[in-house]
């Protein structure tokens, strides 16, 4: 019972930033109907910045973070800009421009940084706590309680403000928006940005987790996006509970099955998806073609 505890709360840490990153992909295809293929990348983009300024420029790990998130955002804000013309008009060659911009992140990453991958030392201190006889880490916490803040913020933002309630009617409907007022490509552009700032906050919380390196966006955008569609992609609570499923059957298969885990997380997840297609939620696909 204690191994089994003890894995998932490891699980749960982990599951948060699958979490993150399919809410990410779960906003954009919201409001757009488009899978952002480069959103792993950009992850990846995120996790190597907010590594060099907590790093090589010794700044808190917090505001590390945030200008991780900046950065990311402005790339989120230009992929946009640029898929713009093709909006409504071609899905696939925008599908490929997503595909097209994360080979140019990696390229760059290579560019920047090398191909070598760095590590980041944890910047929480402390001992692990001991909860009766489970050795929790004191950073799993704060991954877990980032990224619950970062969920309160987003459902505030979509529900409270009037920028959200554009964006949420944008993914309703993006005619009715536009014959209302609602200006779609500004509502598609902070869509891709708040994507893409999530993406940093993952890949930032990643950083002390995992190996930072060129093609960690690969990994962790894949099983971002499976956790998107398990929850019903578009569904951002979805996203949230498919997320955390993700983290936590990678934990278990990485202590039972050792070098099969990452079969044996896929081969759930597609037996799932086969009994449930549009995920755990039931969530209408968009189509936008």
């Amino acid at each position: 019972m204690q191994v089994f505890l003890q894995t998932l709360v490891g699980g749960l840490s982990l599951g948060a930033v699958y979490a993150l990153v399919a809410m990410g992909f779960s906003l954009v295809y919201r409001t757009m109907g488009l899978v952002n293929f480069a959103h792993g990348d950009v992850l990846m983009i995120g996790a190597y910045t907010a590594s060099t300024f907590y790093t090589s420029t010794r700044l808190p790990f917090a505001v590390a973070i945030v200008s991780a998130i900046a950065v990311t955002g402005l790339i989120g804000l230009v992929i946009e800009r640029v898929l713009r013309p093709l909006e409504n008009k071609d899905v696939t060659l925008m599908l490929i421009g997503t595909i097209g911009f994360g080979m140019v992140l990696q390229a760059l990453a290579i560019l920047i940084w090398g191909a070598t991958g760095r590590a980041v030392a944890s910047p929480v201190k402390s001992a692990p706590l001991d909860v009766f006889g489970l050795r929790i880490r004191t950073y799993d916490l704060v991954v877990v309680a980032i990224a619950a803040i970062a969920v309160v913020l987003l459902v505030a933002f979509l529900q409270r403000t009037k920028r959200g309630a554009a964006m949420q009617a944008v993914a309703m409907d993006h005619e009715a928006a536009t014959a209302v007022g609602i200006h779609v490509g500004r509502s598609n552009a902070i869509a891709f940005a708040i994507g893409a700032g999530l993406a940093a906050l993952a890949g930032g919380l990643a950083g002390p987790m995992l190996y930072v390196n060129p093609t960690m966006g690969g990994t962790l955008g894949i099983k971002g996006f499976a956790a998107a569609m398990l929850g019903g992609c578009g569904n951002i609570p979805g996203a949230i509970v498919g997320g955390l499923a993700i983290g936590v059957l990678d934990s278990y298969a990485a202590g039972h099955f050792q070098g099969y885990s990452e079969l044996v997380v896929f081969l759930v997840f597609t037996v799932l998806i086969m009994i449930r297609p549009t995920g755990l939620f039931g969530e209408t696909t968009v189509s936008r073609a």
